[in-house]
């Protein structure tokens, strides 16, 4: 899909979360035209999945790898890297 920005993805997300709530305490929840029930908790949670994965791939965070460092006592010189 072309033109999803963080924000729709992200507020489509939050729309599955709370029909997820929903339907677990044994309610009926609508998304636009579609009225979900505890059935289709399968689907519900296929949209969580589907959009938690845009929102990942539109967030910028970067993930810094942990700087390596030494660790135990000095062997021949060396120290032993963690």
């Amino acid at each position: 899909m072309a033109g999803i920005t963080l924000d729709i993805a992200d507020g489509r997300l939050q729309q599955y979360m709370a029909a997820e709530t929903a339907v677990l305490s044994s309610q009926a929840y609508k998304i636009d035209n579609r009225e979900m029930t505890r059935a289709d908790l399968g689907a519900i949670r296929e949209g969580i999945a589907y959009w938690s994965d845009w929102v990942d791939k539109l967030n910028s965070v970067q993930r810094v790898l942990p700087t390596p460092r030494a660790v135990g006592r000095v062997r021949r010189g060396g120290y032993r890297m963690r």
